[in-house]
């Protein structure tokens, strides 16, 4: 007697993720899971269902994961920010933000993608057009790599910043004058960011599902999230034990205090939709905006080698905490000299080959002798192969001819433990 499914799909060229990776023609489903895969005669001799599907030699896909995103971020991007990027000019920037505004009229004006590299300057904008077309709002416009924006005067104003201020791990951008530009790097940004009200509750769950909606279309069905604070993450676990987020999903946590108390004290968090065992710490800052911590100068800009966020006491902290309450640290580290002060800090604790899986988020520029530290403490180069072919215009104008030699050396970095992590880091 056949058993009753579900679902049965046949004449299909179904790869799996088998020990072989090997591919079969047919499968069936009962109760949302895959029962059993394997060979159009043997499904359909063991199975009956009321709903079959000839797929007619087409693929079918397990679900993709990305290694790193910004899920929560992108369903958030969606309903409240302009989308800017791949804007050609200045003007363009402004006519996406008035038809934004137009659509979704606010006391604040935000958008973010905007890459200056793409334009035909290739240099930071200002404010003052910004004043011009919309005088006296308050405007937040994130950059694409997320660390640095462009702001008007009256967010300034909001957040207290003027050219006295000063910001540790941060810049605030001047121009010729000495006036603020309204350019603001890394935790400069923190600032202004501060005083934009937040979502409403549910804003948020509109921006999961939305998220989530975007996500299933293209067969992603789990994904991880780089960093999140504990009222997101209360928030993804009700709505996944109410079946209303079906997406699985493995946390990163932000580093802020209440959300290191509300998840260390207990472990780490793991079922079969949501882990939450890791922590998400920034080192530096972005290659195109020159906030990535170099060990040499920029070759475009003799004067700046990036900055490092924290003091070096923070990052061992947070490792000494996360060591006792059995969480990964994952860093994001994209300068060679931040890759190498995030692989001892790694080092002085992991101390030799280990399963504990720190992450490194990015690993972009690797000094040369740097490279055998991965496999020395088992660190894992978490990489973004899209960040290669997004920078691929400009980094070796930020490197120059011989550092890019060992910049997004992915086949390097997996050679070290004979596997890495990849992501896109998508959040729009």
């Amino acid at each position: 007697m056949k058993q009753t499914v579900d679902m049965i799909v046949y004449n299909a060229r179904v790869y799996t993720v088998n020990s072989k990776f090997e591919i079969a023609e047919a499968f069936a489903i009962n109760d949302g899971r895959f029962l059993i895969v394997g060979t159009n005669k043997e499904i359909l001799r063991r199975f009956e269902s009321a709903k079959t599907l000839d797929a007619k030699g087409k693929p079918v896909y397990p679900g993709f994961n990305d290694g790193h995103c910004h899920f929560y971020g992108f369903g958030e991007n969606m309903i409240r920010y302009a989308d800017l990027a791949g804007t050609k000019s200045f003007s363009e920037v402004i006519d996406r933000l008035k038809l934004h505004y137009e659509k979704y009229p606010s006391d604040w004006i935000l958008g973010r993608g905007w890459d200056q590299n793409n334009w035909e300057s290739k240099q930071f904008p200002d404010n003052n057009e910004l004043e011009k077309i919309f005088p006296e709002k308050k405007i937040y416009l994130i950059r694409i790599d997320g660390h640095a924006a462009l702001v008007s005067k009256q967010a300034l104003k909001s957040a207290g910043i003027d050219a006295k201020t000063k910001i540790i791990g941060g810049e605030i951008e001047k121009n010729k004058q000495g006036q603020l530009s309204g350019i603001l790097i890394d935790n400069a940004m923190d600032e202004v960011r501060n005083t934009i009200p937040g979502l409403s509750s549910q804003q948020k769950e509109t921006a999961l599902l939305e998220a989530q909606k975007k996500c299933f279309a293209v067969g992603l069905t789990s994904v991880t999230d780089a960093g999140l604070p504990f009222q997101i993450i209360d928030l993804i676990a009700a709505m996944q034990l109410q079946n209303r987020l079906k997406m699985k999903m493995n946390i990163m946590i932000d580093p802020d205090s209440a959300t290191l108390a509300r998840f260390l004290s207990n472990g780490p968090t793991v079922n079969e939709r949501l882990s939450v065992r890791s922590i998400k710490l920034y080192a530096d800052g972005a290659l195109g905006s020159r906030g990535a911590k170099l060990l040499k100068p920029y070759s475009d800009a003799p004067d700046k080698t990036g900055m490092i966020l924290y003091d070096r006491q923070y990052y061992e902290n947070i490792c000494v905490q996360a060591l006792a309450a059995g969480f990964q640290v994952n860093v994001h580290a994209i300068g060679d000299s931040a890759n190498r002060m995030v692989l001892g800090i790694f080092g002085k604790y992991l101390k030799e080959e280990n399963d504990l899986r720190w992450r490194i988020e990015h690993a972009q520029v690797i000094d040369p002798s740097d490279f055998e530290l991965f496999g020395k403490y088992s660190i894992i180069p978490s990489v973004q192969s899209t960040h290669c072919t997004s920078d691929m215009h400009w980094a070796d104008e930020r490197l120059g001819s011989e550092r890019i030699k060992s910049a997004y050396a992915q086949k390097q970095l997996m050679n070290q433990n004979g596997w890495l992590v990849n992501g896109t880091d998508f959040s729009d």
